[in-house]
């Protein structure tokens, strides 16, 4: 989901609620406590110089049990955003607190913002000798064939 989209849907919104994977609603006292802009550069096991950028919203819940965020208190957050950091539209991840710092992606399905899992992956899979089919487990893609010594791949 784009931050673009995130607006949109806010419009229609009197009561903002976001889903875990799981089907559990964050408690509805949560804060966003950061939105940011994640530049991330780096070079896959191929060689390959890529950038990644994604707007990250951080969602934080503490003791104070009556609070709640208005869709119109999250639209003057993010416009407060744009404005001071230059937002351009970008993806939407989530950070949420779990056993550690959790990052998911974000989807907007029956009025309510569902955190969508975030996997890894190999970007450079012919580098790697991975093939490019892959099988599912529990929904997620999961290579069938791993890296072997000597073959180049990371």
């Amino acid at each position: 989901m784009k931050l673009s989209e995130i607006k949109t849907a806010l419009n229609y919104l009197s009561r903002v609620e976001f889903v875990l994977p799981d089907g559990q609603s964050v408690p509805e006292h949560f804060h966003v406590t950061e939105v940011g802009v994640i530049h991330k550069n780096f070079i896959d096991c191929g060689g390959t110089i890529r950038a990644e950028r994604v707007i990250n919203f951080q969602l934080f819940t503490a003791t104070d049990y009556d609070h709640r965020l208005s869709a119109e208190k999250l639209k003057s957050i993010i416009e407060l955003s744009e404005q001071k950091l230059s937002l351009e539209d970008a993806d939407i991840e989530i950070e949420f607190q779990g056993r550690t710092i959790e990052k998911y992606g974000l989807a907007f399905i029956n009025g309510r913002f569902q955190m969508v899992p975030k996997q890894t992956d190999c970007l450079a899979k012919d580098a790697c000798g991975i093939p490019a089919t892959t099988s599912t487990l529990n929904g997620l893609s999961a290579t069938t064939k791993s890296c072997t010594p000597g073959s180049g791949c990371c």
